[in-house]
């Protein structure tokens, strides 16, 4: 398949697994609450693509995070089937499904704002790129935690708990900072490298149709 034909498997995938997650959620405010970074990230990579393409790694773990997000939305993160299941299989204190959210939340971030600095500003790969990457999964989980505490204020009662999922944790907050932290810091380690050899092919083949006049 060519990475074009692999993007629309990520987006006819993302779309069906969708209307899956909308379809009798448990509590439609908070379904929408917590696919609505999916939805909107989704359309604002569609959007984009001619103008900004980015790498095949990329829009992948784009498409793996927004399957996190629906799957929490649809069943609520303290009760998705797997993690109901590890818990009871690995004798775990809960439901951990919102850790690999969270983890992933910090991937997201990392990575995209990586290959944003990456082709479009001086920085390169180094300690600086890291850093600052890093920083920026870890401010946005941050808000996110922020956002969390109002949301739970406003509306209060099983809302609230639905939507937080600290399922009594005292330290979910932190605890998620620290996963979103971990995802961003595992993510550039262990994918910056092959992040890099796809920016060199887009740039390549960007170079090569300007050569020849397409658009």
């Amino acid at each position: 398949m060519t990475p074009r034909q692999v993007h629309l498997a990520f987006l006819a995938s993302g779309l069906a697994i969708l209307a899956w997650s909308g379809f009798r959620p448990n509590g439609r405010l908070n379904w929408l609450m917590e696919t609505l970074p999916a939805m909107v990230g989704g359309v604002l990579l569609v959007v984009t693509y001619r103008r900004f393409r980015f790498s095949t790694v990329s829009y992948g773990l784009a498409w793996f995070f927004a399957i996190i997000l629906m799957i929490g939305g649809h069943y609520t993160y303290a009760e998705v089937p797997i993690g109901n299941w590890a818990r009871d299989a690995f004798g775990l204190s809960r439901n951990h499904f919102d850790r690999l959210g969270h983890f992933f939340q910090g991937v997201i971030p990392a990575m995209f704002a990586r290959e944003l600095l990456v082709r479009t500003s001086p920085l390169r790969p180094g300690k600086w790129l890291f850093t600052v990457c890093v920083a920026l999964a870890l401010s946005i989980s941050a808000a996110y935690e922020l956002f969390e505490w109002q949301y739970a204020a406003t509306f209060g009662g099983q809302r609230a708990n639905d939507f937080l999922g600290s399922q009594g944790d005292i330290w979910d907050a932190q605890k998620d900072m620290f996963m979103a932290l971990c995802g961003a810091v595992a993510s550039l380690l262990l994918l910056g490298r092959w992040q890099d050899r796809q920016i060199e092919a887009l740039v390549a083949d960007a170079s090569a149709r300007g050569t020849r006049g397409e658009g």
